[in-house]
């Protein structure tokens, strides 16, 4: 499990799969999203907007798992 850490309050979904590296730009969020499970907390959830918070944990189909950290 890869900790991705944020300076924010949060991250979008789409921004977290391009910062780790899932994705190579955030335009491919949608499509990714479209043809790949993303469970978060254990829940699937595929909208891009999706609010990720400290202390998340994402499980991407293809890429790997990971969990959101605070800087």
């Amino acid at each position: 499990m890869r900790e991705i850490a944020i300076q924010t309050e949060y991250i979008t979904l789409g921004q977290f799969l391009k910062l780790s590296d899932c994705i190579s730009t955030g335009g491919h969020a949608k499509f990714f999203l479209q043809e790949n499970k993303v469970l978060i907390n254990g829940e699937t959830d595929n909208r891009r907007g999706r609010k990720l918070y400290g202390g998340d944990k994402v499980e991407v189909e293809g890429c790997g798992v990971f969990t959101v950290g605070r800087a």
